[in-house]
């Protein structure tokens, strides 16, 4: 009995997950079932198809700014800025309680923009904090949810890596997506703050004060530390994500601005050598590799997928059932809240929102609305067990921290983070505000 292609999608996709799952490689996975599922559904043409997929995605000119953004907070990171900012916030908060939590995610809110790379965020974060934390006899979980929390905030706050990747498939303008995702990393960030030092006042000992002899005696020093540690990087981002919303320069050429911009601050502070420049141009060649081969692959694959109509019969299925628009967008979300648990956001971008996409447009969302509420909704991928990969970066570099309370802190954040995404599907303004208001 002929399987009908629609049907045949369906297997695809299923076939796609427990592959997955159960730990093949997710690119040839990909490439390798769109061609046996697209040589059975439509013959030939799959092979044209997949050239013109990878050609079509390798000359995605948005997608150059990919390696750019990467090498930019790669190199930000050898400036040892961060380290600056965080003792200087840490010491200017020195009589507070909690200080050492606000030090933490204001740190990475400001480095959230210029590296949005999760696992270079969560570690330095901890190899800075924690051993602070541990001596001022801070609430382990607390500390540890702070920190994990605060480093995935550099997917979502631009320039943010995901959100170039996202532009294209959503047919959204980069420009749109960075000034939309604006709004809420802050309002994330603000949250996560609010919570530590809410837990703080009603419970002192999860966040006391921190020893006499980290209190500085002059806080003349202490400030002018502060603006040395903030100026350069807020400037740098400043300039590189500025020109990008005032329309001056396209996301690969703001880019661009940034990675020069961060050689030179790098040389400033007498930071840069032949071998980290060297390590720099390796890490940004592996990590751009990884996503280029996936986001070929997974175009690929979503075609191959389109093709075979399975995108129309659910979107047709859906429809018929004749639910109201937000009952379907909750059940999406869901969908994708727990694809986060096992899978990172680089799939889930690239697979799942173009199966959605067709759906979302019928029942006639705000695609820039939607992107940001997938990026929040993704953050939980870095939260989440079983997989929780922010987990094993702190855990590695604060071994002594147990992996259950390390979870355990993690959980409480990723609560908060569903707290902003139902804020963000109640009042869309959070997002669309700024977007409009630059873009009309």
């Amino acid at each position: 009995m002929a399987v009908s292609p629609e049907v045949l999608g369906i297997v695809l996709i299923l076939t796609m997950l427990f592959a997955i799952f159960i730990g093949f490689p997710i690119s040839f996975t990909l490439i390798f079932l769109g061609v046996f599922f697209g040589y059975i559904g439509f013959g030939d043409l799959v092979f044209y198809l997949m050239t013109f997929q990878f050609s079509g995605s390798m000359l995605e000119q948005t997608l150059a700014a990919i390696p750019l953004f990467t090498f930019m907070g790669i190199l930000m990171e050898k400036a040892n800025l961060m380290e600056r900012l965080f003792t200087s916030v840490q010491m200017a908060l020195a009589r507070t309680k909690g200080s050492l939590f606000v030090a933490v995610l204001f740190v990475a809110t400001i480095f959230g923009a210029a590296t949005g790379i999760v696992g270079a965020s969560v570690t330095i974060l901890g190899i800075m904090s924690a051993k602070t934390m541990n001596r001022s006899g801070y609430d382990v979980r607390l500390a540890a949810g702070t920190i994990t929390a605060g480093g995935t905030l550099g997917i979502l706050i631009p320039p943010s890596i995901m959100l170039v990747v996202m532009g294209p498939i959503l047919n959204v303008p980069v420009t749109d997506l960075f000034a939309a995702a604006i709004m809420p990393g802050l309002m994330l960030a603000v949250l996560y703050t609010g919570y530590t030092l809410i837990r703080c006042h009603l419970n002192p000992n999860l966040g006391p004060v921190v020893p006499e002899d980290l209190i500085p005696d002059s806080m003349k020093e202490v400030w002018v530390e502060f603006f040395k540690g903030l100026v350069p990087p807020v400037l740098l981002v400043g300039s590189s994500l500025g020109s990008i919303l005032a329309g001056w320069a396209t996301p690969t050429e703001g880019a661009a601005m940034g990675a020069v911009g961060s050689i030179l601050l790098t040389l400033a502070y007498r930071k840069l050598t032949f071998e980290s420049f060297k390590s720099s141009l390796l890490k940004t060649l592996e990590i751009t590799t990884l996503i280029m081969v996936l986001v070929c692959a997974s175009n690929f694959f979503g075609s191959v997928f389109s093709r075979l109509g399975t995108p129309t019969m659910i979107t047709e299925y859906l429809m018929l059932l004749d639910l109201p628009p937000t009952a379907i967008l909750l059940i999406i979300m869901a969908f994708i809240f727990l694809l986060a648990w096992p899978l990172e956001w680089v799939p889930i971008v690239l697979i799942i929102i173009p199966i959605v996409l067709p759906l979302i447009e019928q029942l006639g969302f705000n695609l820039t609305w939607f992107g940001i509420l997938v990026a929040v909704n993704l953050q939980t991928a870095w939260l989440s067990p079983p997989v929780a990969l922010s987990a094993y970066f702190l855990k590695g570099v604060v071994p002594e921290w147990d992996l259950a309370d390390i979870y355990k802190g993690m959980m409480q954040f990723m609560a908060i983070q569903v707290v902003g995404l139902a804020l963000i599907i109640i009042f869309p303004q959070i997002v669309l505000w700024l977007p409009t208001y630059l873009y009309g």
